[in-house]
């Protein structure tokens, strides 16, 4: 697993891309799994903050209920309508709940948020794949880059 950081280190430009992806539309989508098994969407609204990606939102929210029991999740970042669609990301990888205060606090100082405002669920996360999804140059064919730790980049054309 990795952080952002690292990500940013190895491929500056990947994740440059990918960041401005995730940076386009405030509203993403977080996939989780419930007790069952199955599949969960959620719709979140995921920041970068310190260049590192957190879950922040209302506490008792089950998507939270669903990363506490299973840390395992995909965050896609949405997409633009085809005619002005550039590119979209996906970050997957395990979710950490944060409840040390002072780990809680350094967050609250570095997104600019007060102490008292701070009665957020919160979790960082721990990355097994990056995927960035983009049109190639001609606008012909779709390039699916993904990261993962100890791989590096892989690029698929796909037609």
């Amino acid at each position: 697993m990795a952080s952002f950081a690292e990500v940013e280190s190895a491929e500056p430009a990947f994740a440059a891309r990918v960041r401005a992806a995730f940076d386009a539309h405030a509203h993403k989508f977080l996939a989780t799994l419930r007790a069952d098994g199955s599949p969960r969407i959620s719709g979140i609204e995921m920041h970068f903050v310190a260049d590192e990606p957190w879950l922040a939102g209302m506490p008792g929210s089950v998507k939270f209920t669903d990363l506490r029991r299973d840390p395992r999740f995909a965050l896609h970042s949405g997409s633009s309508e085809p005619d002005a669609f550039e590119a979209d990301a996906k970050l997957s990888g395990r979710a950490r709940q944060i409840t040390d205060q002072d780990e809680r606090l350094r967050y609250a100082a570095a997104a600019g948020v007060a102490p008292e405002h701070m009665g957020f669920e919160l979790f960082s996360v721990d990355l097994e794949q990056v995927v960035l999804v983009a049109l190639n140059d001609e606008k012909t064919a779709l390039l699916v880059t993904s990261w993962r730790p100890g791989r590096g980049l892989t690029t698929t054309a796909r037609d």
